[in-house]
């Protein structure tokens, strides 16, 4: 009898213990806004980092593709503009580059999820490629699809959408040195366009 009245008084004391413990609200992960690399509100073909962009063709290695980058305005929206002609005869790809080091600095994205595009399109499939310090050479990069249309739409590329391609090592997101929109290994009319580009 003494032992249960003695149970009923602990718990009766725990009970107005827990009562008068304060509410402490679970702590929420802090998601960063999207840091903006290029909007196009600046000089043409410098970024908001203060690198530049590049328009080239594989004529720099010997291919026969066609074409190059410039400034332009698609459906009121002022962007930079990659068109030719993609030909895998002795190469295969069109490209508009951005410099992500400042100052020679490796741009460090680990506290983003992946990269998203403002762009415009003719319909075809394009490819987005990615340098890191752990490329050693031209046909190494991390690399993700996506399919364009003839409007403006706003694509998010996760780090997980990057497949290494001449590469064992992970994508080092504290080490990224150049991001590249490309028209890619077929034969084919490329015309796209960049009208922004962030980081999510």
């Amino acid at each position: 009898m003494a032992a249960t009245l003695g149970r009923r008084r602990t718990l009766k004391i725990m009970s107005a213990t827990a009562a008068i413990l304060p509410f402490v609200p679970r702590a929420r992960a802090t998601v960063p806004a999207p840091m903006i690399l290029d909007d196009m509100s600046g000089e043409p073909g410098r970024s908001k980092l203060g690198t530049r962009w590049a328009g080239f063709t594989d004529q720099v290695m010997g291919g026969r593709s066609t074409g190059g980058a410039r400034p332009d305005v698609i459906l009121d929206r002022t962007c930079l503009r990659l068109s030719g002609r993609v030909n895998t005869n002795g190469g295969g790809f069109i490209q508009l580059a951005l410099d992500l080091e400042p100052g020679g600095v490796p741009l460090n994205a680990s506290d983003y999820q992946g990269f998203e595009l403002d762009v415009w399109g003719n319909g075809e499939e394009y490819n987005c490629h990615i340098r890191t310090t752990d490329v050693r050479w031209y046909e190494q990069s991390y690399r993700a699809t996506f399919q364009s249309k003839p409007e403006w739409q706003t694509i998010r590329l996760p780090w997980s959408a990057f497949a290494p391609h001449g590469l064992t090592a992970p994508l080092n997101l504290k080490g990224l040195q150049r991001v590249a929109v490309l028209g890619w290994m077929r034969d084919f009319d490329a015309d796209v366009a960049v009208g922004r580009v962030a980081l999510f």
